[in-house]
């Protein structure tokens, strides 16, 4: 792992926007049990934190997409990072919603973008990646040329590697679940015993049991 992962991923610990309760799960809203729970949007209250997390993305999107033109945010919690890498890299922001608009233009995408311009969504966190992957779909439909995605945080999960994959869409991200494992382990955030347990959760979360 990367030191700025490991410093992310433990800024995200100390700050509470992640929990790790291997012993007690939590329920996501598909119903999975789940031995972490992840909400990026505190990050915005936390001024040093966000800035570590715009620079850093800004960083690694430069690097791996030099020819960027406009920087995309999904809503909602994907707007304020987007606003401030694009504040970063001076570049044009828009954001793209879940669904197009019922009423006035019926916009999905707010801001302006042209044809054949080149994007980067941003998301806060992967974990199927089925809601970034709409929103880069709508953005195509726009006619955007989508090259990527860049996320703070990522589960790890077979099946968000496999929908990335399938739409050959590139991701990159600030940190994963295997290096907050870590990261957790060195500041006694867990015990040693409690890792296998959360290792075993990112390899099949449907059929996860606890003991």
């Amino acid at each position: 792992m990367t030191e700025l992962a490991k410093i992310i991923a433990k800024d995200l610990l100390e700050i509470e926007a992640v929990f790790l309760s291997p012993n007690e799960p939590f329920t996501w809203a598909s119903g999975i049990k789940s031995p972490i729970y992840c909400d990026n949007r505190i990050t915005m209250s936390y001024p040093v934190v966000r800035k570590d997390i715009a620079k850093g993305l800004a960083d690694k999107i430069k690097t791996a997409f030099p020819d960027v033109q406009v920087i995309a945010g999904t809503a909602t919690a994907g707007i304020p990072h987007a606003a401030w890498v694009a504040d970063i890299l001076d570049l044009p922001m828009v954001y793209i919603r879940s669904k197009a608009k019922k009423h006035g233009k019926g916009n999905q995408i707010e801001g302006r973008i042209f044809k054949g311009q080149k994007m980067v969504i941003i998301e806060d966190l992967i974990s199927t990646g089925g809601s970034v992957l709409e929103a880069a779909d709508a953005a195509k439909r726009e006619g955007a040329e989508v090259l990527g995605v860049a996320a703070i945080f990522t589960y790890e999960l077979p099946k968000g590697k496999e929908n990335f994959e399938e739409h050959k869409m590139d991701l990159l991200t600030l940190t994963n679940y295997s290096t907050l494992i870590e990261a957790a382990l060195e500041s006694n955030y867990i015990e040693e015993k409690d890792v296998v347990l959360l290792k075993n959760w990112k390899q099949d979360p449907q059929n996860w049991l606890i003991g």
